[in-house]
Formats: structure tokens, C-alpha cells, sequence
């Protein structure tokens, strides 16, 4: 799109089917990588990606003419298939519908950046449940508890 300028910085986030604890850190930087093959191919640019056995933080400059919800299905996707086609574990391995997306200024980038690389840290003080309502109350989203996380989902 020529001539139009923007500066867009979302912060992705969603779980592992059930919350299972499937990622493992034998592999971890092998589907971050991959997935960052998958933004990078959309055109968007990846600012910085970690997670915990049971989900994934995902932050990306986005592109205005980019459909978050059309990027976000296809890293599902592509991802589930990668994990499954490599073996990485024993059961199938899906992510759980749905995602939560949070919007950043330019000033905020580098202390969401360090979140999300340090999310090993912050999650021995703060269960993944407990952050996700956190930022769902932070950004002002009305929610219901018992539509938050379906664990046979």
C-alpha cells in the first residue's frame, strides 16, 4: 500500500488445546523459529516470541493491511502441522481456539519485549490463567470466567 504509513504492535497470546503442557524446551526454539518463518512470509515483522509448555506469547509490527485473525489461524495451522509432521510429541498436538490480541504505543516495545522473553521468570509467581485475566482486566475486555479456557476444548 504506497503511501500509507502506520505503526501497529500487537501482542498475541493463546494456549495449548486443554492447556496441556506439551511444549517442551528440547523444541520450543524450533517452533518459535518456525513460526517466526510464518510471520516474517505474511510480511509482518516479529518483535519477539516465547512461551511455557501450556502457551505462547507472540509480538508482532503489524502491517495495516494485514487480517490478524487470517495471520493468527494460519500460524495455528501450519504450526500444528509442523509439531505433528516433526513427532514432537506423543499425542496430536492442536492449539486452542481462539487468541487474546493487545495492542501496544511505541513506548511500551521494550518492556514488552523483555515480558515476553522473560516469561519462564514470570510464570514461577503468576499461573498462565491468572495473567491472561490480568491483561483481559489491564485492557478493559469484558469476560466471562466460564467462557475463558474450555479444558476439554
Amino acid at each position: 500500500m504506497r503511501d500509507t504509513f502506520s505503526q501497529i504492535h500487537i501482542q498475541i497470546v493463546f494456549a495449548v488445546k486443554r492447556r496441556q503442557n506439551l511444549i517442551l524446551p528440547s523444541w520450543e526454539q524450533e517452533l518459535y523459529k518456525y513460526i517466526t518463518g510464518i510471520i516474517q512470509k505474511k510480511d509482518q515483522k516479529m518483535l519477539a516470541i516465547n512461551g511455557m509448555p501450556d502457551h505462547i506469547h507472540i509480538f508482532i509490527g503489524m502491517k495495516p493491511n494485514c487480517c490478524l485473525s487470517d495471520l493468527v489461524r494460519e500460524v495455528k495451522k501450519s504450526s500444528n502441522a509442523f509439531v505433528n509432521e516433526k513427532g514432537f510429541t506423543k499425542t496430536k498436538f492442536q492449539w486452542q481456539e481462539g487468541f487474546g490480541a493487545f495492542s501496544y504505543s511505541h513506548s511500551a516495545l521494550s518492556m514488552v519485549i523483555k515480558y515476553i522473553e522473560n516469561q519462564k521468570e514470570h510464570h514461577k509467581k503468576q499461573s498462565f490463567t491468572d495473567e491472561y485475566k490480568e491483561f483481559l482486566r489491564k485492557f478493559e475486555i469484558d469476560f466471562k470466567e466460564e467462557f475463558l479456557f474450555n479444558k476439554d476444548e
